[in-house]
């Protein structure tokens, strides 16, 4: 599995703990020095079932600087990609994957569920 985080951040620090309490394996990847391709958001985008608005870090301080609350509506999704690959830290973390399904932000419910299937399914 890889867990794309930014070790500063605190939701991110209690899904590691989260991760390392269940004894699942994982390879940890920071999200600001390894930010996500195009194509490795292009992937997760369509394996997460998500909207696309969801894989912005709304919180964050680039995308308030940005003003992207306003500019995001009249942006399509290869622009919206585009701009999420430019910069790490406008990206939504953490985020699980195990290749084949992809978990956005840290909900430990549903990080349950994902690992007891990944479990059932090896």
């Amino acid at each position: 599995m890889l867990f794309i985080c930014y070790p500063k951040c605190t939701t991110c620090r209690k899904a590691r703990s989260f991760l390392e309490s269940t004894g699942a394996v994982f390879t940890e990847r920071n999200i600001k020095d390894d930010k996500p391709s195009l194509s490795e958001l292009e992937q997760w985008h369509a394996k997460s079932g998500l909207p696309l608005k969801n894989f912005f870090n709304t919180s964050g301080t680039l995308y308030k600087e940005m003003k992207l609350k306003k500019k995001l509506p009249s942006m399509n999704e290869q622009e919206q990609l585009a701009l999420l690959a430019s910069d790490g830290m406008l990206v939504k973390r953490p985020i699980l994957t195990d290749g084949e399904r992809v978990l956005v932000g840290f909900k430990e419910s549903e990080w349950e569920t994902f690992l007891h299937r990944s479990e059932t399914e090896d």
